[in-house]
C-alpha cells in the first residue's frame, strides 16, 4: 500500500509543490555535493521540477510503493538518465545521490510544518517518505555505478585502440608499432585493428614492430602467432621487426617456433623486405651540381 498517496499526505504535497521545489533547490545548491562547475543552476532547477512533477503524478496513479513495478517506470527512466549524465560528467556517486536524498530534507521540513499538531501522522509521513526516497536514492546509485563502469570500459577500449595505430607505409604495406606490454585484452584489439585495416586498404604485407615491447614471454609470443595466423587468413603476410638480441635469446629459450615468419632487427629492414616482395624499390637520383 502506498501510504504517501493515502489520506492527507499527497494533498499536502500537491498543495505545496512550489514551496517544496524551492526548499529542495535550496538544499541542493547549499550542499557540499553541488558542482556548479559541472551543472548550471538552471539545468538543476529544470530537472528538479520535472522530477517532482513526475513523482507527484506517479503517487497519484499508483497504489504501490514498490519502485520496481510498472507504475514507477517513468521515475526509474528519469533517474537512470540523470545518473548516466552525471557519470559522464564526472560526478561522484554521493554527488549524484544527493539529487534524491536532498529532497528528503525538504519533505521533512514541509511535513513538520503541516502536521505539527498531529505527531502520529507526522511520524507516519516521515517514515513513508524516508523509505521511498531511500529506495529511489539507492536505485540512482546503482544505475550510476553501472554507467560509470561502462564509461571506464569504453575509455579503456579507446586508449587501447589509440595505443595500437596501424600505419600505411606504402601501397600494400602496413606497419603496426607496438609499445608497452601486450596482454590478452590489448592483443585482441591489436588483431581486430590490424585485420580491419587490411580489409580497408587491401594490403598484402603487415609489419608488426615490437621494438617498444619491453619483454617477450610465452604469452606475448602466442599472441603474435595468433595475429600472424589471422593476418594470413585475410590474404596478407606478416613480418616481425624489432627483434633485439635479448628477445631473440628469450624466444629460443622458450622454444617458440615462429615457423616461416620473417624477422628483422629494425623496422627499416622489414620495410625493405616488404618493398621487394611487392615489387617496389626506392632509388635515389644523383645530386645535380
Amino acid at each position: 500500500m502506498n501510504s504517501i498517496a493515502a489520506g492527507q499526505y499527497l494533498k499536502i504535497l500537491q498543495k505545496n509543490e512550489a514551496k517544496l521545489l524551492q526548499e529542495w533547490m535550496k538544499k541542493q545548491t547549499s550542499s557540499h555535493a553541488y558542482r556548479p562547475d559541472l551543472m548550471k543552476e538552471g539545468e538543476l532547477a529544470d530537472e528538479s521540477r520535472q522530477f517532482l512533477t513526475l513523482l507527484l503524478r506517479t503517487l497519484t496513479q499508483t497504489t504501490s510503493d514498490d519502485i520496481a513495478v510498472g507504475d514507477w517506470a517513468d521515475i526509474r527512466d528519469m533517474l537512470a538518465q540523470i545518473s548516466r549524465s552525471r557519470a559522464v560528467q564526472g560526478l561522484t556517486p554521493s554527488e549524484t545521490a544527493t539529487f534524491v536524498f536532498s529532497l528528503k530534507q525538504a519533505l521533512f521540513k514541509l511535513f513538520s510544518e503541516e502536521l505539527e499538531s498531529d505527531p502520529k501522522a507526522l511520524a507516519e509521513a516521515l517514515w513513508s517518505t524516508s523509505e521511498l526516497l531511500d529506495r529511489l536514492g539507492l536505485y540512482t546509485t546503482e544505475v550510476f555505478q553501472t554507467s560509470r563502469e561502462e564509461v571506464i570500459v569504453r575509455q579503456q577500449r579507446e586508449l587501447l585502440e589509440l595505443s595500437t595505430p596501424v600505419v600505411q607505409l606504402w601501397d600494400d604495406i602496413l606497419a603496426l608499432p607496438l609499445v608497452g606490454t601486450l596482454d590478452s585484452a590489448r592483443a585482441q584489439v591489436v588483431m581486430e585493428t590490424l585485420l580491419q585495416k587490411i580489409v580497408d586498404t587491401e594490403a598484402a604485407i603487415a609489419i608488426i614492430d615490437i621494438t617498444g615491447v619491453p619483454m617477450v614471454d610465452t604469452l606475448v609470443a602466442q599472441h603474435l602467432l595468433k595475429t600472424i595466423a589471422a593476418t594470413r587468413l585475410m590474404g596478407a603476410d606478416c613480418i616481425i621487426s624489432g627483434i633485439r638480441p635479448q628477445i631473440a635469446q628469450t624466444i629460443v629459450h622458450l622454444g617458440v617456433d615462429l615457423g616461416e615468419v620473417v624477422t628483422k632487427a629494425t623496422l627499416a629492414d622489414a620495410f625493405s623486405v616488404a618493398l621487394k616482395r611487392t615489387g617496389c624499390r626506392i632509388s635515389t637520383s644523383p645530386t645535380q651540381s
